[in-house]
């Protein structure tokens, strides 16, 4: 009697970040923020399309009208602009300033930190050192500085909120560079003759884009709340462009006449950070595979 074999399909093996994306799915909280995240972006992106008021048009006989007014579902603001206009436009300045230096100073910082910690020497001592000078300062007052010596605007707040992450990504990233460099694989590549560049590219990239990837993120609700700090001293935004943390600096008048309609900015700005900061938890969590 002849016995049947039946053969064993291999066992597939996923990639990091195909693991990465399948665990980051089955953590609800992050896709619970994720899910509010992606709402307010794309509101953002498509505000011009949701058929709103226009958030710059302003009434004096309905100024200050509470929540749940006819034609305006969430008020309107000490000039009498519909706030759910303003509350979904201010959304696009707000989330641009909030996210766009973490990413200039993820690219800047992160190439810096590989190239101190991978060549080391001279270089390394440089560019720490100068590194170092900018941790001297809290990062607040680091942004006030800057912000207040270029002057109020978008292109300013960027420049001086990326220049106050630029030295934090940089070290994660050369500490990360240091330790990698120092494996043995990397000095196998050097032996078979590949060049600095290749071994950077190849090699060290690869592992040190995760965790510099992660810090960056938790750094995203930080710069949000920094950049509508500046607006709200008046240094960041002007008027009367909506954004959040204007809004929130025009409205302090109104907080003892209509409070609950000075609140909104703030409860957005803080939706929106807790929201990042719980999303960056989940990625971070997710992107640790070895647990």
């Amino acid at each position: 009697m002849s016995q049947v074999e039946t053969a064993v399909p291999a066992p597939t093996h996923r990639g990091y970040w195909s693991t990465v994306l399948s665990r980051l799915r089955r953590d609800p909280v992050a896709m619970a923020c994720l899910a509010v995240l992606a709402l307010l972006v794309l509101s953002a992106i498509f505000a011009p399309w949701l058929g709103l008021a226009d958030p710059y048009k302003g009434s004096m006989i309905a100024r200050l009208k509470p929540l749940g007014t006819p034609d305006y579902p969430l008020g309107t603001d000490e000039q009498g602009r519909d706030m759910l206009a303003r509350l979904i436009y201010g959304g696009r300045l707000t989330l641009f300033i909030g996210l766009m230096p973490v990413v200039l100073a993820f690219f800047i910082g992160g190439a810096l930190g590989v190239i101190a910690g991978y060549v080391g020497g001279v270089t390394n001592t440089i560019i720490m050192r100068v590194v170092d000078v900018f941790f001297a300062f809290p990062s607040v007052l680091l942004a006030i500085a800057i912000s207040g010596a270029l002057g109020a605007g978008v292109l300013n707040s960027l420049v001086s909120l990326t220049i106050v992450f630029i030295p934090p990504v940089t070290r994660v990233a050369e500490a990360v560079t240091s330790g990698v460099r120092q494996l043995d694989y990397i000095d196998a590549a050097r032996a078979s003759g590949a060049s600095a560049l290749t071994v950077i590219r190849v090699h060290v990239i690869g592992n040190v884009l995760s965790p510099v990837f992660v810090y960056a993120t938790s750094l995203t609700s930080v710069c949000m709340i920094l950049a509508a700090g500046l607006s709200f001293l008046g240094i960041g935004v002007r008027p009367p462009e909506p954004e959040w943390g204007l809004m929130l600096n025009t409205l302090r008048s109104a907080i003892y006449v209509n409070p609950w309609l000075a609140a909104l900015p703030g409860v957005m700005i803080f939706a929106t950070s807790l929201c990042l900061n719980l999303l960056s938890d989940g990625l971070r969590s997710a992107m640790n595979v070895r647990d």
